[in-house]
């Protein structure tokens, strides 16, 4: 039986590039002259960012967003954190989203079978598998998916005939 894999996945080299690109680009910019601003990769799934006033924390995600886009990083898995103001420093993390939790996983499944379409789709960890007897009826939960608006972004990884 034909079938594929509903994920959402973050490609984590193309976001440490992102995060060098974006120290980088503040080192040669005139309002980041002479303060201590930087984007850190802390651990493989958060970005702090750092810098001496709010507003320049901001700018910093302003950059780090726009080095994401053009490297193909959809924004919708970053999950930013309140501003943290310290004495002398203010930061921001960002948490890469990876895989589909199981709310998100029983939304998606919960669509599919609002929809009546003729596939099953079954929960495996962070992902959903979706199984049918034709390869169009598939292709149909795939389009189906890319019109509904989700919080998260998603990729449609193993099809199988």
């Amino acid at each position: 039986m034909p079938s594929f894999d509903i994920v959402s996945e973050v490609d984590l080299p193309e976001v440490r590039n992102a995060v060098d690109q974006t120290n980088r680009e503040v080192k040669t910019r005139f309002d980041f002259k002479g303060t201590k601003t930087s984007a850190n990769l802390v651990d493989d799934a958060i970005v702090e960012l750092k810098s001496e006033s709010e507003f320049q924390v901001q700018q910093l995600m302003d950059i780090f967003q726009k080095k994401l886009v053009k490297r193909q990083v959809d924004i919708k898995s970053l999950d930013i954190e309140k501003v943290v103001v310290a004495l002398s420093e203010v930061k921001q993390k960002v948490n890469i989203r990876q895989g589909i939790d199981s709310l998100e996983a029983k939304k998606i499944v919960k669509l599919i079978k609002e929809k009546k379409m003729k596939v099953q789709a079954a929960i495996q960890g962070d992902k959903v598998r979706c199984t049918g007897k034709k390869r169009d009826d598939l292709q149909q939960v795939i389009s189906m998916l890319k019109e509904v608006k989700l919080d998260f972004p998603l990729q449609y990884i193993n099809f199988r005939d």
